[in-house]
């Protein structure tokens, strides 16, 4: 009797086969992406840790998916506990809890404390203030929060109707809500977990004079018995979308008439004196260094979540079989499709992109941030238009990316033991959170009396369809694009594109197959689009269509992306060897014709794709299907190097939390061992049949007695 071929067992060698197919040196690729300087040192303090926390009782996950999200809270708070335990215990650095809090992926309310409370107040805290309060905060002795976003308000800082009204008499400052809509809202670690929070409100001079947004500290709960303090009413705003982000306890908060000392005012870039006078900030623009510094940490963010979601996709494809047979004999692995391959490998090279841009940005952030302690915002503008944009870029694009991973998998995609469904779930708010400073909203409307977003990317897309505008009348005359170009001032990274409109011997370029093979192409292609878009909407500025700032915004940001890439990939031959350059290198030119081809309907619109056909008859008359065909030759020479290029990611399975995506490629062994934890199969029969389905059906059988 012939040997029945078992499926399940077959996971282990095609992945172990594919494991063993990858030509790259895999630690080494890990290494880089880790860091170009010391990933190594980087990465085994990473891997230590992981080591630590995945052996810890406490930080198990088998149970998670069957809680309620109030025991997740209670979950999370344990967890944030221990890992400081863990500090003392290990011996850990400062570096080192930062990684630990990094890699434990339950959305721990301590987040918000690090994140948004601490750095704004370290930034703008006055240095009396900061005597106070510095140590307690970086010690967790107070756990804060920041109280900007109101129920009817949120990216539209100027609209925020909370006020700190100053009294002179005892030189206090009054925090109140007037109104149901000025409830601080969304707020998160506010529900159950803050002791204190920044809170944003309007200042209020002796007099009635509204001075706009500022920043004042105010203590929530007791600091004894962690009951809330008198005159706030606070709680926890309920679950959110998909039952996403469960541990944080996003909250709300409402004042009345809550009296706070007057040096509670973050006042190190203005204040008020003692006589109600305001003292006026030395740069109106100092306080948006804390903004800036949260959304700056949100490229590698989704650097990482891609990775994330595109290693659980390619494992599982790679050791699912389904379809027509091989040459094995065998159902194909879905990854040989080009149908599907053609989809999960530019997540790799996205991952790949949006990790070493985001360790770029927050270096600049690092030379921002140095900047302004001495007063220094020249390079605020530039840094402001930069986040602005890549936060629209990849937090649109890893919801998108890690959706595409998730119905590559077919059914048991949408199993919760798939892990990629949480991940979407807890990444999918990052497209609704944004932030903008107050001042800078004024100058959002540039064309149109509605302001009606709360949170979206599209307020964001406004900054950077302003600052392009400014940038390209800085080139001509008048606000005419018909004007003759003045003499220009140096172009910034992100309207380096404009170099294009200033010299008429710079013309796109001739596109042929062989044109796809170069990154310079497609980075000439994408500044030649911006520029264009740009140019033409200057030109229509008055009569605008409903798209002009999403699309102007995209264009202008993958070209100072696309020229980062470009930057990326003449640097490989430093930090790599030749066959992992050569690899990466094609990685990044991945990312490049892929972002070309999503933006086929701007290069069309422009002419910027004048390809002719070729063969007499001409074989095809798509001028755009050599870049297709590049990108899926791309795909096909990557394909051997999918699982290598992920295992470079340095996941380990605590980590990833997937069935389907085990390193060993078990998937189906591993399905199975979660479902068995399912408790619904604890027991044979459950407690609904006596009473419910049971009486169902003896209804049933009765009606049909009858009959």
């Amino acid at each position: 009797m012939a040997q029945v071929h078992d499926p399940s067992k077959q996971n282990a060698v095609d992945m172990n086969k594919a494991r063993s197919a990858t030509s790259i040196d895999t630690p080494a690729v890990r290494d880089f992406l880790y860091s170009k300087s010391n990933g190594s040192a980087r990465w085994h303090q990473r891997e230590r840790i992981v080591e630590v926390l995945s052996k810890d009782p406490l930080f198990d996950k088998s149970k998670k998916l069957f809680s309620t999200r109030k025991e997740l809270y209670i979950r999370g708070q344990a967890l944030t506990k221990r890992l400081y335990e863990l500090q003392e215990i290990q011996g850990w650095s400062e570096e080192d809890i930062t990684v630990a809090l990094s890699v434990v992926d339950e959305g721990l309310s301590i987040g918000l404390h690090n994140v948004a409370f601490e750095p704004v107040f370290r930034i703008q805290a006055s240095p009396e203030l900061f005597s106070k309060y510095s140590e307690l905060i970086a010690n967790k002795g107070i756990v804060g929060c920041y109280l900007q976003t109101e129920l009817a308000h949120g990216t539209n800082v100027s609209r925020l109707e909370t006020t700190a009204t100053y009294l002179p008499d005892t030189r206090e400052f009054e925090i109140h809500s007037p109104t149901l809509t000025s409830t601080k809202w969304w707020i998160g670690a506010l529900g159950k977990t803050a002791t204190h929070g920044v809170v944003q409100a309007k200042l209020i001079l002796p007099g009635g004079k509204d001075m706009g947004p500022h920043l004042f500290l105010i203590q929530l709960r007791s600091l004894d018995t962690h009951k809330v303090l008198p005159g706030r009413i606070i709680g926890d705003i309920g679950p959110k979308a998909l039952a996403g982000f469960a541990t944080t306890d996003n909250g709300f908060a409402r004042f009345d008439h809550v009296r706070i000392p007057k040096e509670n005012m973050l006042s190190k870039f203005a204040g008020v004196t003692d006589e109600g006078k305001y003292v006026t900030p030395p740069h109106a623009k100092l306080s948006y260094g804390g903004m800036l510094y949260i959304r700056s940490g949100m490229v590698t963010t989704a650097g990482w979540t891609i990775a994330k979601g595109a290693t659980v996709a390619i494992r599982y494809a790679t050791v699912r079989r389904q379809g027509e047979l091989g040459p094995d004999g065998l159902e194909r692995q879905t990854i040989t499709y080009p149908s599907l391959h053609v989809r999960l490998v530019p997540l790799i090279a996205r991952a790949y992109v949006f990790v070493e841009l985001g360790r770029a940005l927050t270096r600049g952030f690092d030379s921002l941030a140095r900047g302004l302690s001495s007063g220094d915002t020249s390079q605020l503008a530039e840094m402001h238009v930069m986040t602005s944009g890549l936060k629209v870029l990849v937090s649109t694009t890893g919801i998108q990316d890690l959706e595409t991973a998730r119905r590559s998998m077919g059914g048991h995609g949408y199993s919760a033991f798939a892990g990629v469904g949480r991940m979407y779930a807890d990444y999918l708010p990052a497209a609704t959170y944004a932030y903008l400073p107050s001042s800078l909203q004024a100058d959002f409307i540039y064309c149109s009396s509605e302001l009606r977003y709360e949170g979206e990317n599209f307020v964001l897309d406004g900054q950077v369809l302003r600052a392009a505008l400014k940038a390209f009348r800085g080139i001509f005359a008048s606000e005419s694009a018909s004007s003759s170009p003045v003499k220009a001032s140096p172009l910034s990274p992100t309207s380096h594109y404009l170099r294009l409109l200033l010299d008429k011997d710079l013309v796109p370029p001739e596109l042929n197959p062989a044109s796809w093979t170069q990154a310079g192409t497609a980075i000439l292609l994408l500044e030649w689009r911006a520029a264009l878009i740009v140019h033409e909407c200057a030109q229509t500025l008055k009569e605008p269509d409903a798209t002009a700032t999403q699309r102007v915004s995209r264009a202008v940001t993958e070209a100072f992306v696309a020229a980062r890439v470009g930057e990326m990939i003449e640097s490989l031959g430093t930090v790599l060897k030749e066959r992992e350059a050569k690899i990466v290198g094609k990685v990044y030119l991945l990312y490049l014709l892929t972002t070309v081809e999503s933006s086929l309907v701007d290069l069309l619109s422009f002419g910027l794709f004048r390809a002719t056909p070729t063969g007499n008859p001409p074989r095809s008359r798509d001028p755009t299907r050599a870049l297709r065909l590049a990108i899926a030759g791309l795909c096909g020479e990557l394909l051997p190097e999918a699982i290598g290029l992920t295992d470079a990611f340095g996941f380990s399975d605590w980590e990833l939390d997937s069935a389907l995506g085990v390193y060993d490629g078990k998937a189906y062994e591993a399905l199975w061992a979660r479902v068995q934890e399912e408790p619904l199969n604890q027991t044979e029969v459950t407690e609904a049949y006596e009473a419910s389905i049971k009486p169902l059906m003896m209804r049933g059988r009765k009606m049909v007695a009858k009959l």
